[in-house]
């Protein structure tokens, strides 16, 4: 599709419009930056809610990691309950995981209610890369039984691990049928089509260029301007200097995805039987699944200048051959990077600017589920029940020390030095550091 970079959820995504740059001024009870998962889920459940809502989007809906993710839908959080039990409290930590495990629901009921084709399929595997990581997972698996009543999950050994996976990698490990995995794009698509049939306006090539504060905000543009009664900032990595203050608390790292040319389903179903998506147990992992087509979709690493190593294709496909010998030799027909958002705790980062401006971002590689489930607290929020979005606004943040991120626009710097928005179009986006109140390249 024109006007997304390139990837295989572009080269196989469905039809959509295209949709007009604001011009103008215009007034909604709700304005959203951003037409990625969040926004889209937020306008969705406030259009349902009866609320006239504007969605500005500065590229195309779903342009960012929304429509270029690995496309594993999970719950929970990423830095586990342990340590949300330590930040949070007990009671906060099992209303959090009461939320994820909705979160899930969520996704699930919003495809089928709205007919979303989106190549949804269920099941997830966790797989361990060493017996102690296994072991681990055996513990982990027992205590969320135990203390949170979740029985989902099952534990597998490396014969039981074969039905899902088969790869000499892995020793083990867990098995999540509530999860699942989609293609992104067309479900960000089919998120905004039922946002729009519920009564949303969306208008794609319009930045935000500023916010003016008050009792009814206003959100700028180059070509114009949307007064509202609350305001919603959904940019998540690329919010930059719209909102320096949420900026500081999340950092962009881009990750990156190869897909093989088309196996065949036998070939396909030779190495993932069960058609689950996967993930291993290191901390820079290895996430992979199939592709409705019967592709390998095998996405890792993670760089935190935002732009690949020159070899970065090179890199991936010798980690699939690592995992997958027969692949060894495999086309890449494919190869595409983005950015998610990470906070310090690897938790969600949802609060308030003022009363009547909100924000949700940092979901730190949950981000289908929690997106969704940002959109739905959101949408309570505003409608005078705040109460679940408060306990995740409770959850503790701190910026990254020394670092400013702004959301330019290229993976081949140097930048133009004259703040967000406003570097130069390439092939995907890159991370700038603030250095002597000026924005320039990171090193690495």
């Amino acid at each position: 599709m024109t006007g997304y970079e390139p990837s295989y959820y572009a080269a196989t995504a469905n039809p959509s419009p295209d949709r007009p740059a604001l011009m103008g001024r215009a007034s909604a009870d709700v304005a959203i930056v951003g037409a990625g998962y969040t926004g889209l889920s937020a306008a969705l459940e406030l259009a349902e809610r009866g609320y006239r809502v504007i969605v500005l989007e500065a590229e195309k809906v779903g342009w960012g990691a929304s429509g270029r993710n690995g496309g594993q839908m999970l719950n929970g959080l990423n830095p586990g309950m342990g340590t949300v039990e330590k930040l949070a409290g007990e009671s906060a930590a099992r209303a959090l995981w009461q939320m994820t495990v909705e979160a899930t629901d969520i996704v699930r009921a919003r495809i089928q209610r709205h007919g979303i084709s989106c190549d949804w399929e269920e099941g997830y595997v966790h797989a361990a890369t060493k017996p102690s990581h296994l072991a681990a997972m055996v513990e982990d698996n027992a205590i969320m039984a135990a203390r949170y009543g979740y029985g989902a999950s099952r534990v597998l050994d490396r014969a039981e691990l074969a039905r899902h996976v088969r790869s000499d990698r892995f020793h083990g490990g867990t098995f999540d049928p509530q999860c699942g995995h989609l293609h992104p794009l067309n479900y960000a698509l089919g998120l905004a089509a039922a946002a729009e049939a519920a009564g949303v306006v969306i208008h794609e090539h319009s930045r935000a260029t500023a916010i003016v504060d008050g009792p009814r905000p206003l959100l700028r543009t180059a070509t114009g301007e949307v007064d509202c009664a609350h305001l919603i900032l959904a940019a998540n990595a690329y919010v930059g200097g719209l909102a320096p203050k949420v900026a500081d608390t999340i950092m962009p790292v881009a990750t990156f995805i190869i897909a093989t040319e088309p196996l065949g389903l036998e070939a396909a179903a030779a190495l993932l039987p069960s058609n689950a998506c996967i993930s291993d147990s290191n901390f820079v992992l290895d996430y992979f699944r199939r592709s409705a087509d019967h592709r390998i979709l095998f996405g890792g690493g993670a760089a935190y200048s935002g732009r690949p190593a020159p070899n970065q294709p090179a890199l991936m496909r010798r980690r699939l051959a690592k995992t997958f010998p027969s692949l060894a030799e495999v086309k890449i027909e494919h190869f595409w990077g983005g950015l998610v958002d990470i906070t310090m705790n690897r938790l969600p980062d949802f609060g308030r600017l003022a009363p009547n401006v909100y924000y949700a971002q940092g979901f730190s590689g949950h981000g289908i589920a929690l997106t969704n489930l940002a959109g739905k607290l959101l949408g309570e929020a505003i409608a005078g029940q705040a109460e679940r979005f408060d306990v995740f606004a409770k959850l503790p943040h701190a910026p990254f020390p020394g670092v400013s991120t702004c959301a330019p626009r290229c993976w081949s710097p140097p930048c133009c030095g004259s703040g967000c928005g406003t570097c130069c179009r390439s092939a995907a986006s890159a991370l700038c550091v603030l250095r002597d109140g000026r924005f320039a390249p990171s090193s690495g």
